[in-house]
Parts: C-alpha cells; sequence; structure tokens
C-alpha cells in the first residue's frame, strides 16, 4: 500500500470537508424551505407535479385544542352525573393526543379509555355496536390494541373517521359512551 504525501493528505481532507460542509448545507437549506411558512418555487412545483399525479393525500385531523376541548367536554358530562372518569382523544392512526384523568378516577381507566378511542376509530363505529360483532368473529378481541367495551365512539368528518374518543371509569359502559358522546357534541359535529 502506498502512503500519501502530506500535500495529497491535506488536499483529499479539505475535499472531504467541502464536501461534508456542501451536504450538510444542502441539506440544511432543503429543511429551511420545507418549513418556511411560503415554499421555494422549486418545491411548489414539485408539490403540484405530485399532486397531479396522486402522490399525496390530503387529511383532516383535530387540533390540539379542538381534542383538549373534547375530552373535557366528556370529563364535565360525566363530573356532573358524579362519576370519576377518564378521557382519552385519538387520531385517526390511533395515536393519543390528549388523555385526561379526572380526580379520583381509577387506575385502570387511563389504559381502557385509550383502547376504547382507538377501537372506535379503527372501525368508524361507537364501541358498543362493536361489541356485538365479536358474537360472529370472537377473535376480534385479540387485535392489539383494542378494547370491545361500551364507552368508545368515533368523530367523523363527512362520514370518515378523524379521531376516537374513549371514556372509561363509569360504573357502566353505556354511561362512559354518553359522555364520549357529549365530548363530541362540543365539537359542533
Amino acid at each position: 500500500m502506498k502512503k500519501m504525501s502530506p500535500r495529497a493528505r491535506v488536499l483529499t481532507g479539505t475535499v472531504a470537508a467541502a464536501a461534508l460542509c456542501a451536504g450538510t448545507f444542502a441539506v440544511t437549506a432543503g429543511a429551511v424551505s420545507a418549513n418556511a411558512s411560503a415554499p421555494a418555487v422549486g418545491s411548489v412545483a414539485a408539490v403540484r407535479a405530485d399532486t397531479a399525479d396522486g402522490n399525496l393525500q390530503h387529511s383532516t385531523h383535530l387540533t390540539v385544542a379542538a381534542a383538549t376541548k373534547a375530552a373535557q367536554a366528556a370529563l364535565d358530562a360525566a363530573g356532573k352525573a358524579g362519576h370519576r372518569v377518564t378521557v382519552a382523544v385519538v387520531d385517526r392512526g390511533g395515536n393519543t393526543v390528549v388523555t385526561l384523568r379526572g380526580d379520583g378516577a381509577g387506575p385502570q381507566s387511563y389504559e381502557s379509555a385509550e383502547r376504547k378511542a382507538f377501537t372506535a376509530v379503527s372501525w368508524n363505529a361507537p364501541t358498543s355496536e362493536l361489541v356485538k360483532r365479536l358474537e360472529q368473529a370472537p377473535n376480534l378481541k385479540d387485535i392489539p390494541g383494542t378494547l370491545f367495551l361500551a364507552g368508545g365512539v368515533p368523530v367523523q368528518y363527512k362520514g370518515a373517521p378523524i379521531a376516537g374518543i374513549g371514556v372509561a371509569g363509569a360504573p357502566s359502559g353505556g354511561l362512559d359512551e354518553q359522555f364520549a358522546a357529549a365530548g363530541v357534541a362540543a365539537l359542533g359535529r
């Protein structure tokens, strides 16, 4: 193996450093233009081309403020009825957006509320209706993250699920579902 001369090493190191800096600048510049309020001209053309090709899909989701408003409305409805519950709101992907654990809610209610919300948004149906489906397909209950007990309702926009609200901790699933429905009603939909 041939050793490099000091001059060749310096030159090679300089070229490598310049390439690294150029790559870092290009990545940084791309990130800045992608996050700027007004996209760069080149990125607008790319978005239009992708949209025309059907490569992009727009989705509707609740803001954190709307999810919190719905959760608080459900928690307030339960409180007025004298029940201690936990309320969870999940997005279309089943990711938790907000969870409010009411004073005195049982420890099991936190996970149950999230799983009810996940189940409702996954099937775009109240979990009380989904319980009936278990008679024909009992293995549905084996799907990870689901809970087939009344108390979860989907939040819909133009008939499509965009979120789920789950309530757990009241003496019955019917009450849990009533409180979850109060959360949906607070959104005006």
